[in-house]
């Protein structure tokens, strides 16, 4: 080989460790902005062992007060049960080595995008911005934070990078109508809608998480695994690798309902 092009091919290489190094160094700091942010969504309960259970994931947004998760996670956790008397719904607030749980009230629910949006009281908590989701392209970068397994790995933040696979409707039609069920022909009849397909993988606890530009920690969408995966992939019996988020844009109409 040229002596020049050894040099040139040097030279590429150490842009390529260098841009490597600061993009690492970028999403470091985003994480510590945003976990403050993140909280586990669950249920307190005076006679239970442990009293306190969370089984999803939920953020915090707007004017500190407000909490956004998956509408499936807070149906999970209230049907058939009494949560004003015997069990509250709330979040689980990260507080060091220590947790703190706060009681929160189902504020507006949006079934058709599953979205909920709970209001907690005290003092406001760390909100993170919502960004635009209509400017998504296919091959960006994001990253998302969560609580995944839930109370089996217990209240610690994980990260996850992904790139923006595609933006797809969610329902796809069934390759014939024997494969399509009550559930999937009622998602046909709404207006059809684009989710986020992300390469990177979430796990049950991961619901609710949000979906955030690494270098600014803007919210573009929430992770969701129950609700996109009984239509987007009822043919596919072990999914790996494949995460669907909801655009931000539906967080944004939640938040302003009254």
């Amino acid at each position: 080989m040229q002596p020049d092009f050894m040099k040139r091919l040097a030279i590429a290489c150490c842009g390529c460790l260098l841009a490597g190094a600061a993009y690492a160094s970028e999403l470091s700091r985003t994480i510590e902005k945003v976990k403050p942010s993140v909280v586990g969504i669950g249920s307190y309960q005076k006679t239970r062992s442990p009293a306190v259970t969370f089984v999803g994931t939920g953020f915090v947004a707007g004017d500190g007060l407000s909490v956004i998760t998956n509408a499936h996670v807070v149906k999970n956790l209230i049907q058939g049960k009494d949560i004003d008397n015997d069990e509250m719904l709330g979040i689980i607030v990260g507080k060091g080595d220590a947790t703190e749980f706060r009681r929160a009230a189902l504020l507006a629910l949006d079934a058709d995008h599953d979205l909920a949006h709970l209001r907690i009281g005290g003092a406001p908590l760390p909100a993170l911005e919502l960004g635009d989701s209509s400017r998504v392209m296919e091959g960006q970068a994001v990253s998302f934070t969560g609580f995944p397994l839930g109370m089996v790995l217990g209240l610690h933040h994980v990260t996850h990078r992904a790139i923006v696979s595609s933006l797809t409707p969610i329902v796809m039609p069934a390759l014939n109508s024997a494969r399509l069920d009550v559930k999937m022909i009622a998602q046909l009849r709404k207006a059809p809608f684009v989710v986020f397909q992300l390469d990177g993988t979430a796990y049950p606890g991961n619901s609710g998480s949000p979906v955030y530009d690494p270098g600014t920690g803007a919210v573009v969408g929430v992770i969701n695994m129950v609700f996109v995966k009984g239509m987007k992939e009822a043919a596919i019996s072990a999914p790996s690798g494949i995460t669907y988020a909801i655009p931000s844009q539906y967080v944004r109409e939640l938040l302003q309902r009254k």
